[in-house]
This record gives C-alpha cells, structure tokens and sequence, in this order.
C-alpha cells in the first residue's frame, strides 16, 4: 500500500509537470498507469491523497500537509485542495491539512466551497496581549542574565502593537543598542529608529514596490484615517471620490492581501504599522493632488 501512495504521487507529479524556475520536480518512483496521472488536478488530487491517506492508515501514522501564504492559492484550486481533503474526511483517513494565510482566507475557503467551515477550523493568530508581548521581550533576556526596564518594555509594546514579528525586531535592535544591563527606555528609543529604518527598507518596502499609484493613494488616505478598520466610504471621502470609484482599486488591494475586510464595508490593513509606512513613505499634502 505504501508503494501504491508512492506510485499515485509519481503519476501525479509527472502529469501535472510541476516546475520552478529551471527545476523540475519529480518522484524516483515507477507510476502506476491510470493512477493520478490523468492530467485532471480536481480527479488527479483526490486520488492521490486517498492512496497516501490509505496507506498512511495501515501504517498507523498520519500525514500532514504544510502550506503557507493559503491565501494566494487560485479560488478553483483551492475548491480542488477542499474537495480532496473532505473526501479524505468521509473515508477517515488520517491525512489533514495546516495553512496559513492572511485574514481574509477563511471568506475565501467558505467562497470556494460552502462546507470550508465546518470542514476546517480557523484559529486567529494576532496581535499578543500585553502580558504576552512582556514576556517575549522579558524572558529570553532574563535566561541571559539581562533585565529590562518596565518602561523599556512598555515602549517595545506601544512601538510595535504587539505584533510578533515586530517585538522580536525591536528586541533585536535593543540589544543590540544597549552597552549594559538593564536595557532602557533610551536604549529602546535608539533601537526604535533602527528598527523602523530596517523595516522600511525591507519588509514594507517589498509591499509599497508592488502598489500601483492608485493603490498607494488609497492606502496613504487610510493611513490618515489611522490603523482601521475604517469604512470604505471614509476612505473613499478622504480621497474625494465617490465610493463606488474607488471600489475596483480596494479590491484589487484586497486580493493582492494588502487589506481585508473584516466586516462588511469595512476596511483594514492586513500588516500592522503599515499606516505609519504610508505617512513616512508619502509624507505632506502633495501626495492628494499627485
């Protein structure tokens, strides 16, 4: 049975021809004719995970399937991938999925088929609490010996809204800027500059890169109106247009996973201090008539 899941994934890797860039991936295994291999993902896919699901079983062990970024995933492919793992479901079999992926992929999921959320559960991962962003801050220092000021770590807080990839950033750049034990609020503040330089350069850079200059318009007038959500008429006000005008550039944004909305109408930033970006990046007034 094992050999039969190997020989389902070989035919299934040769028909559908999988490649990136100059690299082409393939299984050193004889496929089975027939087997996964007929060049109909939807068919193709749900065969294959049947007979690795299958085999999995009499192995007694289960297999997990591992995708980020889930948001990106086409809506028919991603109906295709939901279709495969519900059958796997109906037979019992112990082959499930992990993704990963921006807020709005849990509409997407239930657009592409009805049943996603019962299917799936969906747990939130945000911002952490502030006793949780302490101690991320707090705790490795202490296993090295070192102490942070109470208003050191209350700046790293405010600074990064408690995002996870922020606090590990600015407790980076804290260290790195402190001579001595305890890190301090000056010490956080030199760090908070270099940290919000790197940041610019790279991780909010990469996105900005990929605006159009009517993107980067609507999200410089959602910057002004603060973090979010905002309603998408307040956006549309502050750009001096009407709603329904603007209306393709939001959702392009929100396909692009630049935004999302997580209430009707309603409009948020799906990466946090990205409005401070937009105020840095397209500072003044100019940027309203340009």
């Amino acid at each position: 049975m094992a050999e039969r899941g190997l020989r389902a994934l070989a035919g299934f890797a040769e028909a559908l021809k999988f490649k990136y860039q100059d690299i082409e991936v393939g299984i050193d295994f004889h496929p089975e004719p027939g087997l996964a291999d007929n060049g109909d993902l939807e068919q193709d896919l749900s065969t294959l995970l049947e007979a690795v699901g299958a085999a999995a079983q009499i192995a007694d062990v289960a297999v997990v399937m591992f995708i980020d970024e889930l948001q990106y995933v086409e809506e028919e492919q991603l109906a295709i991938l939901i279709g495969a793992l519900h059958r796997c479901a109906q037979l019992r079999l112990p082959i499930t999925l992990i993704g990963a992926g921006l807020p709005q992929l849990r509409g997407r999921m239930g657009k592409a088929k009805s049943y996603a959320e019962r299917l799936f559960q969906f747990p939130r991962v945000d911002a952490l609490d502030e006793e949780s962003a302490a101690a991320a801050i707090v705790r490795p220092a202490l296993e090295e010996n070192v102490q942070v000021d109470p208003d050191a770590v209350a700046e790293i807080i405010r600074q990064t809204r408690g995002y996870p990839y922020f606090l590990q950033e600015w407790g980076k750049h804290a260290w790195d800027c402190a001579d001595e034990s305890p890190i301090t609020l000056s010490d956080v503040k030199d760090a908070s500059a270099v940290a919000i330089a790197a940041l610019d350069e790279s991780f909010f850079r990469v996105r900005f890169d990929r605006l159009t200059p009517s993107e980067k318009k609507y999200l410089r007038a959602m910057s002004d109106l603060g973090p979010g959500p905002h309603r998408s008429g307040d956006i549309a006000d502050r750009l001096g247009r009407p709603v329904q005008s603007v209306a393709p550039t939001r959702n392009k944004l929100i396909k692009s996973g630049m935004i999302w909305s997580p209430n009707h109408g309603d409009t948020a930033f799906t990466v946090p201090l990205f409005d401070e970006f937009m105020k840095r990046i397209m500072p003044g007034k100019h940027w309203e008539d340009s």
